[in-house]
């Protein structure tokens, strides 16, 4: 059975299949995930903040610290518009209608979902589109793979209450996996293929915790979302790096989408501010379905820019050269 080449195929199906088998379990069997032991700390909603905590810390490992000027400057101006986008919109709704958000959206689950990017796509649609500088700058979008920015978000406007200790121990595996991975770069070819093995082991953790009669309504909010964060950030990203960066735009348009790993930003919000907590089972589910939609249409879209204003190839420059390995996820 070619289950594994079958989740892949489906898109953000790593992250969206094992938080529906999680939550599936979570709903009509709940006893058997609670049996205790090894089977209740990993495939549980308890096992959730270890497994979480280790996908930083892998994540970590493959940021890179020493990165050519260009490619800190294509990567910077990217990164910040898409945070800047993410957290201005969350905010602004934040300030206007308080946590509850609109539309059956939080603001939790709105900064999460928007100021979070797909590294894997976009490391994907760069191997296609771009330049070997454009690949490179993934390793400094990946800083938007994951709590920090959201916790920064909501810790710098007042909206969470989380202390400075707090937000250096939710952020401490991905600080430690940064260190690791540019002291040694065997290291960081060690922790590489746990970047991808412990996605679907987080998402059935968090799924675990989802009851779905409790969000039998996510589904349209979910693609609501979806289409929110590709218009929300997709649109100033490509004119930032058209304008900004002088770049085409299809760079700009390949990071507009919902991180997988994003699916554990609002757990990992309700850990640091309990504040949260009512709100992380629907803005889990809700992001999940984010994943979703933006991995479909991300790709039509990137494509359709570079068409439009040319890619790499079309200006003449050298490809990126990746590896066989690198998919579409």
């Amino acid at each position: 059975m070619k289950i594994l080449k079958t989740v892949k195929r489906i898109p953000g199906g790593l992250v969206a299949v094992p938080l529906v088998l999680g939550a599936i379990m979570h709903t009509f069997f709940p006893g058997v995930l609670g049996i205790g032991s090894f089977t209740t700390a990993v495939f549980s909603s308890k096992g959730a903040a270890c497994l979480v905590g280790l996908s930083f810390l892998f994540i970590g490992s493959q940021l890179k610290v020493r990165e050519a000027p260009e490619v800190i400057r294509r990567g910077g101006v990217i990164l910040l518009v898409k945070f800047s986008a993410g957290a201005g919109f969350g905010l602004l709704v934040g300030k206007m209608f308080g946590m509850d958000g609109i539309l059956g959206l939080s603001v939790l689950a709105l900064i999460s979902s928007i100021t979070n990017g797909n590294g894997g796509l976009y490391m994907a649609l760069m191997c296609e589109f771009g330049d070997s500088k454009d690949v490179a700058a993934n390793s400094l979008l990946q800083l938007n793979d994951g709590p920090f920015l959201t916790l920064l978000a909501l810790g710098t406007s007042g909206m969470a209450n989380i202390p400075l200790v707090a937000l250096i121990a939710a952020i401490g595996p991905l600080i430690i996996g940064v260190i690791l991975g540019n002291l040694d770069e065997d290291l960081a070819d060690f922790f590489k293929p746990g970047v991808e093995m412990i996605i679907p082991l987080f998402s059935f953790a968090l799924g675990a915790g989802i009851n779905l009669s409790n969000v039998a309504t996510a589904g349209l909010s979910g693609i609501l979302l979806g289409f929110l964060v590709i218009a929300i950030s997709g649109i100033p990203l490509v004119l930032a790096d058209r304008y900004i960066n002088k770049r085409p735009g299809y760079a700009g348009m390949a990071a507009a989408s919902a991180a997988g790993n994003s699916v554990a930003t609002p757990a990992a919000i309700g850990l640091v501010d309990p504040h949260w907590q009512p709100y992380v089972n629907s803005a889990t589910a809700q992001v999940a379905a984010a994943v979703v939609i933006t991995a479909i249409f991300i790709p039509l879209l990137t494509s359709w820019v570079a068409k439009r204003y040319g890619s790499a190839k079309d200006l003449n420059e050298n490809p990126a050269s990746c590896p066989a390995e690198v998919e579409r996820v």
